[in-house]
């Protein structure tokens, strides 16, 4: 009775005289039994109490959650079971990570008071929040029940179920990061500003990827060779800087960036024409551009870059928007970085302004939807093809650039560390759109920067510290988890992928 409650859609429904809030009642029932559990779990804990408490405390609610959430799969519709979807499950993974933060996290973390700083100290002083480490684990679980009971609310208010699994997924942010406050080795407090500052200036080459591979994929090209053409960005960049820019003037170094993007571009013309004019699959095609970007830049480096003698450059100057950069707490993350960083921004503006609010745009989309139709209107699908290929190259390009000449002043062989596939991924996590993507890039960005100062805290888990490579590998977790579509549905351009041959 309790599981049709969960799935009933008609508000004039009553079953047994509960009406269909009936599930919204025992979930609240639910949540304050849970918390009078949690509380003398916590006690029991303290006083060392042998197993009493421990059975009751932990056995008994984890399985009594567990039969609350499972309930749903058991609900029948006209003799068959009705499946559980995608909503559900992600509010079923909630709830089950809530079973883990409090019933397993939450008693055993320390219960000494840890900080989140967010400013730089000015005269000693610092705006700083305290928490317990203990007491943020246990409420953020209870927050993850309280979605996963929301995840099973009626279809009309599946906005409701969105909007709570968002905020759940944003809260993993002070989640981790006290997590590893609790756990660290050497710190009591860390910079949140300074990891999300450091997140965007990680999403910058991520975020113009994604941008490249919209160019494409909007108009029916799959760009598999997004990390080619950073790549080749990067290295021949860095190496007309090398051979040409010798005097360290600053017009060498913008000249050098200049032919980064034209770099980029050059891939992505090879890419389409092989693609348009041969039929070539666009797969194999984009694996074809990332070879010859790696062998290409790879002469660069050992019989160029390495002989000039000039292995390390100059990047680009640190820009501060008057009057905003001054603003406090948000003025320096947001408002100070360099040019590229900022380019990043008009970029993904750009992008959408362009292919969704202007004619040109309308029919690069209308090219990667329906390719023969589009013909039909009198539009030109190759030149359209072409043209937009381009504009996604010069990107790449840019991104390229944004390796060697602006995050490390140099250039290394597969510096671009496969960021062009973590933008595929932004892409797809954004569901093709400038602004979607973009987030995903942020997402993407912050994995690699909590990886980061994940390592710089010095984690611990019973006095074993937690290899770096660990860390290292978050972001590319995180990748698999978006690919796999965990997060929603991503549907791409209906011809994308398809050959297409213009009718005589």
């Amino acid at each position: 009775m309790i599981a049709r409650l969960w799935f009933q859609t008609d508000p004039a429904v009553e079953v047994a005289g509960a009406d269909q809030n009936f599930y919204l009642y025992l979930l609240v029932a639910a949540v304050v039994v849970g918390v009078a559990v949690i509380n003398r779990r916590i006690a029991a804990a303290r006083h060392r109490d042998p197993a009493t408490w421990y059975w009751l405390g932990v056995i008994f609610p984890v399985v009594s959650l567990i039969l609350l959430l499972a309930l749903p799969a058991l609900a029948v519709d006209e003799g068959h079971l009705r499946r559980i979807s995608r909503r559900q499950m992600v509010g079923i993974a909630f709830g089950l990570i809530g079973i883990v933060l409090v019933f397993v996290l939450a008693p055993n973390l320390i219960t000494e008071t840890r900080s989140f700083a967010f400013e730089k100290p000015v005269a000693g002083a610092q705006l700083q929040v305290g928490f317990n480490p203990s007491v943020l684990v246990l409420v953020i679980g209870i927050v993850y029940w309280i979605v996963a009971g929301l995840s099973f609310l009626p279809d009309r208010h599946d906005r409701v179920s969105m909007v709570a699994q968002i905020i759940a997924a944003m809260l993993a942010v002070p989640l981790i990061v006290g997590i590893g406050l609790a756990l660290s080795a050497n710190s009591v407090n860390t910079n949140v500003m300074n990891l999300f500052d450091e997140s965007l200036v990680l999403a910058t080459p991520i975020a113009l990827g994604a941008m490249t591979g919209l160019w494409s994929e909007r108009v029916g090209i799959i760009n598999i060779g997004i990390e080619g053409m950073m790549l080749a960005g990067a290295g021949v960049g860095f190496t007309t800087y090398a051979v040409l820019g010798q005097s360290r003037s600053v017009g060498w170094l913008w000249f050098s960036i200049l032919i980064a993007v034209l770099s980029g571009a050059a891939l992505a013309m090879l890419l389409a024409f092989i693609s348009i004019r041969y039929n070539v699959n666009q797969i194999v095609g984009g694996v074809v551009i990332n070879i010859l970007a790696i062998g290409l830049t790879g002469f660069l480096r050992s019989q160029v870059i390495v002989t000039s003698g000039y292995s390390k450059g100059v990047a680009t100057a640190e820009i501060a928007i008057p009057g905003l950069s001054k603003i406090p707490i948000v003025g320096e993350t947001f408002f100070t970085g360099r040019p590229i960083h900022f380019l990043m921004y008009v970029v993904v503006f750009l992008t959408w302004l362009v292919m969704f609010r202007t004619a040109w745009g309308l029919r690069v989309r209308s090219a990667g939807e329906n390719p023969h139709a589009a013909e039909t209107l009198g539009i030109d699908v190759v030149k359209l093809r072409y043209q937009s290929v381009l504009v996604g190259g010069l990107i790449a390009g840019l991104a390229g650039a944004w390796f060697s000449m602006e995050s490390q002043s140099g250039f290394e062989d597969n510096m671009t560390n496969a960021a062009g596939f973590i933008a595929l991924a932004a892409m797809i996590f954004g569901k093709w759109t400038p602004w979607g993507a973009f987030g995903g890039a942020m997402l993407f960005g912050f994995a690699r920067a909590l990886g980061t100062r994940l390592q710089f805290l010095d984690v611990e888990i019973g006095g074993f510290g937690i290899p770096s490579e660990f860390f290292q590998a978050v972001p590319f977790i995180v990748t698999l988890v978006v690919v796999a579509g965990a997060l929603g549905r991503a549907i791409p351009p209906a011809a994308e992928g398809q050959p297409y041959t213009p009718a005589k």
